[in-house]
């Protein structure tokens, strides 16, 4: 029962990566070559609705966000405007919109400007890419229901996530200020770092797909629908979805996630405690509503990216095609791609109300320290298996071959030797080591000692006795 996982793991794994790939094109899924065919009125169509279909999830994310903690936290939470308070997030951005435009006096104003226009287009172009359903008629021509497609079309979204970052600089820098200045650098940095574990999160995707085309990816995972899961005496059919083939990339993936787009727990860019506000502390009206807007259009991109690349996209698993060949034809398949966006949404605002926001230096460690080696380690084991694939060794001897380098590396990090942790020096002993010219410290005790220079009034105080002294 054990090893059953390993098994189903090593037997995926073993499989050509042409396995994955769609060979049959009479199936109606969209392929590469369906795009870039057409007409101008039709793109601008798919351009109106990528772009209705972003603010309205973002509109809603945050009417969502605010019930679940609510619901979280035993309060009521957004209830009046609208039915369920669905219309308050509306009201709060007219509310934004209208409110007093307040530019700082050593702000740069071009720059002012131009940041948060920055992060609001890279977030909108880097859901372009995303595959929404299979082949639809709108209007009486056939198209695929996602706006385009490219051969390296998963790194098209790393390139506009890269580029969202100068946004987050800029609007930092030439807000004149200090604390937007470090909120914008504390902010790079993150971003830089955790880009580097999700970028490394793709490869293995790459690998058993053997692909970067997000519309190729779905059908790859479409085609593996005789991968079964052993589970006792029973298989349990789940398809080809890659979360359950690459589940350390999975998790790799939905970790770096949160931290690329500043949500808590790792939401350090805009420590209230630390920074105020972050990067966009200047900003008021209409430019901090379109930061506030790129953030949340990331986390629906961030989530309609993991559906695509580890669920499925919008297919539903295709065992039920079985007994309902029509769950994953036309327009249900937009239905099924929101689901899931909306699910994995509800991890973001669950992790935001249940744990507390990491240390920076925690943070970083993490990183660079855990994640990206991790993931190095599992590009190593997937390629290790695609390679052993071609060659002539049974599955035993495979699973040797890849069991034996895998043991001598868990050894090795369970008996490395560690630093070993300097003595704790008391307060005494910390404070004598300071060098000569140190700030002065504050009281030690708590106490605040008495101004030398304040007036001071003094009273003899007659001594108490006993009462055997009193007698005498």
């Amino acid at each position: 029962m054990i090893l059953a996982p390993i098994g189903f793991l090593a037997e995926a794994l073993t499989r050509s990566p042409a396995h994955f790939v769609a060979e049959d094109p009479a199936t109606g899924d969209p392929t590469l070559v369906d795009f870039g065919k057409d007409p101008w009125w039709l793109v601008l169509i798919k351009v109106v609705g990528v772009f209705v279909f972003l603010v309205v999830m973002t509109l809603f994310t945050i009417w969502y966000e605010r019930r679940v903690v609510a619901r979280m936290q035993v309060r009521p939470g957004p209830n009046r405007h609208g039915p369920f308070g669905l219309l308050q997030s509306l009201a709060d951005g007219l509310k934004l919109a209208f409110k007093e435009d307040i530019m700082p006096l050593k702000a740069d104003k071009v720059v002012f400007f131009i940041a948060p226009v920055i992060s609001t287009v890279c977030a909108f172009t880097a859901f372009s890419i995303m595959p929404f359903g299979p082949f639809v008629s709108i209007f009486g021509t056939k198209t695929p229901l996602q706006l385009t497609d490219i051969s390296v079309a998963v790194l098209l979204v790393l390139a506009c996530s890269g580029m969202g970052i100068y946004g987050i600089v800029l609007g930092g820098w030439a807000s004149g200020s200090t604390y937007p200045l470090l909120g914008g650098l504390r902010s790079s940095a993150q971003l830089i770092s955790y880009e580097v574990a999700m970028g490394l999160s793709f490869v293995a995707v790459f690998m058993l797909s053997g692909t970067m085309s997000t519309s190729e990816i779905v059908n790859a995972q479409a085609t593996g629908h005789t991968l079964q899961l052993p589970f006792g005496n029973i298989n349990i059919p789940i398809g080809g979805w890659f979360f359950l083939l690459l589940f350390p990339s999975f998790i790799i993936y939905a970790i770096s996630a949160v931290g690329e787009t500043n949500r808590a727990p790792f939401d350090l860019p805009e420590a209230e405690s630390e920074l105020v506000g972050g990067f966009h502390t200047e900003y008021s009206s209409l430019k901090f509503a379109l930061f506030f807007l790129a953030e949340y259009i990331n986390m629906v991109t961030v989530s309609g990216l993991c559906a695509t690349l580890f669920l499925g996209g919008w297919r539903m698993p295709t065992s039920f095609e079985s007994f309902a060949p029509w769950i994953n034809s036309g327009w249900w398949g937009l239905l099924w791609f929101t689901i899931k966006v909306l699910l994995l949404l509800f991890v973001f605002v669950w992790l935001r109300g249940t744990l507390p926001r990491l240390r920076y230096d925690q943070f970083m460690r993490f990183g660079w320290k855990v994640l990206i080696p991790a993931n190095l380690v599992w590009i190593l084991a997937v390629a290790g298996w695609l390679t052993l694939r071609k060659s002539d060794l049974g599955t035993v001897d495979r699973l040797l071959f890849f069991g034996l380098p895998l043991a001598v590396i868990i050894l090795l990090a369970l008996f490395w030797p560690q630093k070993e942790k300097e003595p704790e020096l008391s307060v005494e002993e910390q404070v004598a080591k300071r060098p000569e010219g140190s700030f002065p410290l504050p009281p030690l005790d708590l106490q605040v000692p008495v101004n030398p220079r304040a007036k001071r009034l003094t009273a003899e105080r007659e001594t108490v006795g006993t009462a055997t002294e009193k007698e005498v």
